[in-house]
């Protein structure tokens, strides 16, 4: 189990390294407790093959709001682009941030922050693959 994250401003050269479930409740409590503008983490686990140029074939990102309590991740590899399911009653285009740079993400696509940290820690502990505990939709239907 180890994996690359980033999130911080200064981290994107030099990423963190998540090795065990509990780092995951780290990371977690890091982007809650954090500043608004990096409260969104891109995660790679390095088991998983890369492509051309050493690109991973994969990224999940994560992020936490912490004054609503929700959360969200959306999960992209070769094939495609999917981003979690939230209740009807979640926001419109919810915004998040990854090293300061915004990112908007699709409508009701905000989870609880335990269902979050439970998906990441699968994510880890199954090699990188896309996580079943939580459902997924097409993050670019139209497309």
């Amino acid at each position: 189990m180890r994996a690359e994250v980033r999130y911080k401003q200064d981290q994107m050269d030099i990423p963190g390294h998540l090795e065990s479930i509990e780092d995951v409740d780290s990371l977690i409590e890091a982007l809650l407790s954090g500043p608004k503008n990096e409260n969104l983490a891109q995660i790679i686990h390095l088991s998983r093959e890369r492509v051309a140029f050493g690109w991973p074939d994969h990224e999940l990102l994560v992020g936490v709001d912490k004054e609503l309590n929700v959360g969200l991740m959306s999960f992209m590899d070769r094939v495609e682009n999917y981003v979690t399911v939230g209740p009807e009653s979640s926001r419109n285009a919810p915004e998040y941030y990854l090293a300061g740079h915004w990112r908007s993400f699709p409508d009701q696509t905000e989870v609880s922050i335990d269902l979050v940290r439970e998906a990441v820690k699968e994510f880890l502990a199954s090699g990188g693959q896309r996580p079943a505990c939580v459902a997924w939709k097409d993050q670019f239907p139209d497309e």
